[in-house]
């Protein structure tokens, strides 16, 4: 019966019944109200959006369809939207001048160090080139893509022993290429 007076008074507010819409407000506003102050937090704050909220049911009422949701969850969702609506308008982004920030560190490195990098890089590429095939091979594979020496001579078919001393000897070339 309560769900039915309700149905009618919305149906008639959409109307423009001035009368139906005061029965809407006294069946409903302590409800609403209720929604709004969960939600808003402050007495005067849900006032002011429940005050918006009968505004927007008496411009939206003539589109409520009974048949599609009860009247209160539609009022309800009404004054819930409306209380959210609020709430986000209050937020103020809090933001930092840009003085009082801390400093960013600059970890690129600088122009001398990457010239000097370069230039050992070009060296030692230099000295790669000296060595012979397979120990050039063997030194890159191990130090560049993390191969074993036991892994290394398995690959190459030949004892571990022989391809630890390529790759010593090699260190050692490389060594007296790069002091020179």
């Amino acid at each position: 019966m309560a769900r039915a007076r309700l149905v009618e008074a919305l149906v008639r507010t959409g109307e423009e019944d001035r009368v139906a819409f005061r029965d809407l407000y006294s069946l409903t506003s302590a409800k609403l109200f209720g929604i709004c102050y969960r939600i808003c937090g402050e007495r005067q704050a849900a006032e002011d959006v429940l005050h918006d909220v009968y505004l927007t049911i008496w411009k939206r009422a003539g589109a409520y369809e009974p048949s599609r949701a009860s009247p209160i969850t539609w009022l309800a969702t009404i004054a819930r939207n409306r209380a959210i609506d609020w709430q986000r308008a209050q937020t103020v982004r809090r933001s930092t001048p840009i003085e009082d920030a801390p400093p960013i560190r600059d970890t690129a490195p600088i122009a001398s160090e990457t010239m000097l990098d370069d230039e050992a890089n070009h060296l030692l590429r230099e000295c790669l080139e000296t060595l012979e095939q397979r120990q050039r091979g063997a030194i890159h594979t191990a130090f560049f893509d993390g191969v074993t020496y036991a892994e290394l001579a398995e690959r190459q078919g030949i004892p571990l022993g022989t391809m630890k001393s390529w790759v010593r000897r090699g260190l050692a070339r490389l060594r007296e290429c790069l002091e020179r």
